[in-house]
């Protein structure tokens, strides 16, 4: 039986040590600013953090494409070449078209590799992005090391995707607005003052607004009661949290989940350069399994 590799994209989020710890790779996505193409690295190899974010808190956009085909290609092919079948896990197609390229590529590739006819490519919809795809990815990588196969991993994963729950805070919808990146907006909010929406991901992978909280301090505690509760009373073993250039307020954030939810840890990271532009600075998420997600908006 080949061996299975897990990849993913750019809009997974999860640092460079979790990524060698599993296992697991990515295709990378382009963003575009002032003209100028750049890849979308996890490892903030062309932008710090900071740097990314300053555009935003200026006033400027980041513009982002999905991965474009060339780099499937060159992803997919190394892989195979090296006797791997291949599970990638991509974001939400509801807010990006890369799992579509990604089949195109993987059927293409398949038609013409002979070496091996039992080479497999599976290119999941995650229906979710930040490090909920990124959590997605990391227990697709457990299952293939507890020796499920390509097809296996991929059956899981498809079943459990709406397991995993995502509750962020962004400071307005204002960047979520422009980049077309969240449903019911304009009908749920208006920028009002002080007000700090909380965003899910949908049962269909929609960025959707469920509610609004008034004040910074009091929309970190709603995040963390939300989680909480969608969560339940089992142990975790790993509880996410991703923030956009405000690391401060993302060790507060740690703090409070580690007093309300019993887990083994609880992983910091930063929000990428593809979700970073169309959150906006000072985002903050959430992430964990437990209920399944249901609701549509």
């Amino acid at each position: 039986m080949r061996p299975v590799k897990i990849i993913t994209d750019s809009c997974a989020d999860i640092g460079k040590d979790l990524r060698e710890k599993y296992d697991i790779d990515y295709a990378r996505m382009q963003t575009t600013y002032k003209d100028k193409e750049q890849w979308a690295s996890l490892d903030f190899e062309y932008y710090t953090p900071k740097e990314l974010y300053d555009i935003m808190r200026n006033g400027e956009r980041v513009f982002t494409n999905q991965v474009p085909a060339e780099e499937f290609e060159k992803v997919f092919s190394k892989y195979l070449a090296e006797g791997f079948n291949i599970v990638y896990i991509g974001c939400s197609l509801k807010l990006s078209g890369s799992v579509n390229t990604g089949e195109v590529v993987a059927k293409k590739l398949l038609a013409d590799y002979h070496d091996s006819p039992d080479a497999e490519i599976y290119c999941i919809d995650s229906k979710n992005s930040c490090m909920a795809e990124g959590a997605l990815a990391i227990r697709a990588s457990e299952y293939a090391k507890q020796g499920m196969n390509a097809k296996e991993v991929a059956d899981r994963i498809t079943a459990e995707r709406k397991q995993i729950n995502m509750f962020v805070t962004v400071h307005s919808l204002d960047c979520l607005k422009r980049a077309g990146r969240v449903k019911a907006s304009s009908a749920f909010f208006g920028n009002l003052f002080g007000v700090k929406p909380i965003i899910i991901s949908d049962i269909n992978g929609n960025n959707t607004p469920i509610k609004k909280v008034k004040g910074r301090a009091a929309s970190l505690a709603e995040i963390v009661a939300l989680l909480k509760e969608a969560v339940g009373d089992t142990k975790q073993e790993r509880i996410y949290i991703a923030h956009a250039d405000c690391a401060e307020e993302a060790e507060q954030l740690r703090e409070m989940v580690k007093k309300e939810i019993p887990c083994d840890e609880i992983y910091v990271g930063y929000i990428g350069p593809i979700v970073g532009a169309s959150v906006g600075p000072n985002t903050l998420g959430v992430f964990g399994f437990g209920k399944e997600v249901t609701f549509e908006g």
